[in-house]
């Protein structure tokens, strides 16, 4: 059967109570109910946790260890369901790349300033959603449409699309390139979190070869290495510059959507409204 709460706060009152008795009455339950409860818990671990052969149950080893556990396990759910502590849980800010651009110092510094007591932890999570639906960060900064569902999100910018090439190549030489450009060129495309698809060019023009990636340090050394050339926003070279590539503007290519994206339906970090409001208030001074 399936262990809940009840069961480990039943354990803990008997192993503070002493007998199953006065366990029963803390908890405004019947003995039998409770005794139940206790051996459903020890079936389930498969071990014995309390010695029943004198009139003042004692502990066994085993259930001296998962008294341990249970009460850590209790304490933690009690602090995460307690709505006073959610002021002073950290803020988790996730992005799968480039976060905020050249704003991203800002944010940081601006947030430490004006909310020293809710830390901002910014976590860079190769994935579509930057954690966010996996439930590792509570608000994250998104690239490109978001498709997943039950998120909220709120639109920042949108971000001119660059050219990323090998330094050194025929391509770098030019001050502005269009998707014509790099379509005889090998494509890196970041599968996991990128917004470069194939469906950018005209079907009659796509690049017939593709080099696929998973994130962006990997992306970055292909085309480092001259095996391929990318596609990114006008964040990426504010936040990684790298001696043998090259950015330039991509004048043909559409803009991308910058958001903020954070769960709805769930209980949600109290700062994010906060967080909204100041990333707002940066990208509205540029």
């Amino acid at each position: 059967m399936t262990m809940e709460l009840r069961h480990l706060r039943a354990f803990l009152a008997i192993t503070e109570e002493g007998t199953i008795t006065r366990a029963a009455a803390r908890l405004h339950t019947g003995q039998p109910a409770l005794s139940r409860t206790l051996r459903q818990l020890e079936t389930h671990l498969g071990v014995r946790l309390v010695d029943r052969s004198t009139h003042h149950l004692e502990l066994t080893a085993a259930g001296r260890t998962f008294r341990e556990r249970a009460a850590a396990a209790l304490a933690a759910v009690d602090r995460a369901l307690d709505p006073r502590s959610l002021a002073s849980l950290p803020l988790r800010l996730g992005h799968p790349w480039a976060a905020l651009g050249d704003l991203t110092v800002p944010l940081l510094r601006r947030w430490d300033e004006e909310h020293p007591d809710v830390p901002l932890e910014l976590r860079r999570v190769d994935d579509r959603t930057a954690g966010l639906t996996q439930g590792t960060v509570d608000v994250a900064l998104l690239r490109g449409e978001v498709t997943a569902p039950g998120l909220v999100t709120e639109l920042l910018m949108e971000e001119d699309r660059v050219a990323v090439v090998p330094a050194g190549s025929a391509l770098a030489a030019r001050d502005t390139l269009t998707l014509a450009d790099l379509a005889s060129s090998p494509i890196a495309l970041n599968t996991v979190a990128g917004t470069t698809t194939l469906a950018l060019w005209p079907a009659s023009g796509r690049p017939t070869e593709t080099i696929k990636v998973t994130n962006t340090d990997e992306w970055l050394t292909a085309i480092a290495v001259g095996r391929a050339v990318g596609i990114s926003t006008s964040a990426t070279p504010r936040l990684h510059t790298h001696p043998s590539i090259v950015y330039r503007p991509l004048t043909d290519a559409p803009p991308v959507p910058l958001v903020l994206a954070w769960r709805s339906g769930t209980p949600t970090h109290p700062a994010i409204e906060t967080l909204v409001r100041l990333a707002r208030e940066l990208v509205a001074g540029l």
